[in-house]
């Protein structure tokens, strides 16, 4: 036991370990270069999302540093940067709305725990089965959802409260439209078309901070009157991360926010694991879904306990970090401590930050979530891939993302139980036998009859099986069932496997199993299956229960003395 507690825990060994025994000056100055270029990519993005989820701008600052640096320090992936992220911003902004931070905190929390459990537990892989027709309809709507909730500040309307549902939202701005402030309008606009040419021509250069840069010193160096970081939120304290306890929790506190709890959890194993394969597919490398699961949910903790928001690993900062040269994640470390340099002496600058222009960041982060390339490409996939991926768009859209997944993943599991159940052939096998042997020459009915099951016999498809077995007439006196393409087989499909046996042995068929694999054999005599058959009825080859079952027809003609001395051929 210890042993194996202690194989675990090695199992789980970061990969900062790894290359710290190997750690040279050039490795140090690759992490620098790549290490200041995402923090400066994650300054804007920290902001803007968190103050699209309804927090301050310093909260997603907070976020990036703190979750940052676990995620880097603890994490299973080589170049994993973490930090707040655009899937989080409908999450966080509803917990917000109806719990306050404190709830946002304890849910956090408590996905922390969960995500953390999953890993110890192994249980990164169960996430990478949700299928893609899901995420990709979960993510095109969160990337819908936050485009229209960034219409207030880009067109500068005057909301005072911009509804959570997405209807709401665009009845709000329409109904707002009057108010539009042409100033507001065309700093964003300047920041989208900057983002938009720097992204075209001059990809090294970080888009995101080149049109923030370029519309606060427009809108600085013009006197427009536009709202900024400053404006609405008194700017940012120039203090580092603090210790911030939880008190006063009941019970009554966990139960609301769990399912709260398990979204961000299941939202952050999700991305996490997304982002690493995406490293891995960059680099070569390849990362571990248990240990960095472990340390998604610690710094998920450590972020909430420290004033930040939710965290998981971001996949084009992660990608910025690969592209700028990062040797080991260390430079996720160095990115976490830019950003600790800038709050703690450049945090006044951000206050001439307009809100426009983090709004236009926003709108080509909802962009590119969005993915409509792939969206149409799906749309081109078979209609059942269609409707789960348009399913889980329009929940999310509609109704909410833990709805929406757990819909979704239905959807699909019910769709390849149906793929799975086509698969399954159940056919009647040739005994390789001269047909006078098999057939009675008084009834002209089949004495021996052989099906052969191709395919796992699970409970998706146990009713066809049981409708095949029906012996309506014809009834023979001896069924034998090959079973060597049976890879796998569930309860249910043993129950239905054990119905056809009890049913034929209740007409007088005898019943015979053969080519049994091995761990299906196991399963039978660990469920009374083989008592029920009987031991003498399971033979390990198809010619073997063949030949050896003659004998038992009752019908005595030369024909079957014949063919007795005969060996069955093996089909």
């Amino acid at each position: 036991m210890a042993f194996s507690l202690r194989a675990r825990a090695a199992s789980l060994a970061p990969k900062s370990f790894t290359y710290l025994k190997s750690y040279s000056l050039n490795a140090l100055q690759r992490d620098l270069g790549a290490g200041v270029t995402v923090g400066i990519v994650a300054l804007p993005l920290a902001m803007a999302f968190a103050i699209a989820s309804g927090a301050g701008p310093q909260a997603g600052l907070y976020t990036a540093v703190v979750a940052g640096f676990i995620i880097s320090i603890l994490g299973g992936t080589r170049f994993q940067i973490g930090g707040p992220t655009g899937a989080f911003v409908i999450i966080i902004a509803g917990v917000i709305g109806r719990n306050g931070y404190e709830g946002l905190v304890l849910a956090t929390i408590l996905a922390g725990l969960l995500l953390i459990l999953m890993g110890i537990f192994g249980m990164g892989r169960l996430l990478q089965y949700i299928p893609y027709p899901v995420t990709a309809g979960f993510t095109s709507g969160i990337g819908l959802l936050i485009f229209t909730s960034q219409l207030k500040d880009f067109f500068g309307l005057q909301i005072s409260q911009m509804p959570s549902a997405f209807a709401s939202q665009v009845v709000a701005c329409a109904q707002a439209m009057p108010s539009f402030a042409l100033a507001t309008f065309c700093i964003g606009t300047l920041t989208l078309a900057v983002m938009l040419m720097v992204r075209r021509f001059i990809p090294r250069i970080p888009a995101p901070f080149a049109g923030i840069l370029i519309g606060s010193i427009a809108a600085w160096a013009l006197g427009l009157d536009v709202e900024t970081i400053g404006s609405r939120f008194g700017g940012i304290p120039a203090t580092l991360p603090k210790f911030m306890p939880v008190a006063g929790v009941t019970l009554a506190d966990i139960r609301n926010v769990l399912p709260d709890a398990l979204s961000i959890a299941v939202l952050a194993g999700i991305e996490s694991l997304l982002s690493a394969t995406v490293a891995d597919g960059m680099s070569g490398d390849r990362h571990n879904s248990s240990t960095e699961l472990v340390a998604q949910g610690a710094a998920n903790i450590a972020s909430s306990l420290f004033g930040g928001l939710p965290a998981t690993g971001a996949i084009a900062r992660t990608a910025t970090n690969i592209r700028a040269g990062a040797f080991s994640p260390f430079a996720g470390v160095i990115h976490a401590l830019t950003l600790v340099m800038f709050i703690k002496f450049l945090s006044p600058v951000a206050s001439l930050i307009p809100l426009s222009s983090l709004a236009a960041v926003l709108m080509v982060v909802a962009w590119d979530m969005s993915e409509p390339h792939r969206i149409k490409r799906l749309l081109r996939a078979p209609m059942s891939d269609s409707m789960v991926m348009l399913s889980a768009f329009g929940l999310t859209v509609f109704i909410g993302l833990t709805t929406a997944v757990e819909i979704g993943v239905v959807l699909s599991a019910i769709l390849f139980m149906k793929r799975m159940s086509e698969l399954v052939d159940i056919h009647s096998l040739d005994t390789g036998l001269p047909e006078e042997a098999i057939i009675s020459r008084r009834t002209g009915h089949p004495r021996m009859v052989v099906y052969e099951i191709s395919g796992p016999l699970f409970f998706g498809m146990t009713h066809r099986f049981l409708d095949v077995m029906r012996f309506t007439r014809k009834k023979p006196e001896i069924l034998v069932l090959c079973m060597r393409q049976v890879p796998t087989i569930d309860a249910t499909g043993l129950e239905g496997l054990e119905t056809v046996i009890r049913r034929s042995q209740q007409q007088g068929i005898r019943v015979i199993l053969s080519g049994v694999h091995p761990t299906i054999m196991k399963v039978m005599k660990r469920m009374g299956t083989d008592q029920i058959v009987g031991s003498n009825n399971i033979f390990t080859d198809f010619s073997t229960a063949v030949s050896e079952n003659l004998p038992f027809l009752t019908e005595d003609d030369t024909s079957v003395k014949v063919v007795m001395g005969k060996a069955a051929h093996s089909v």
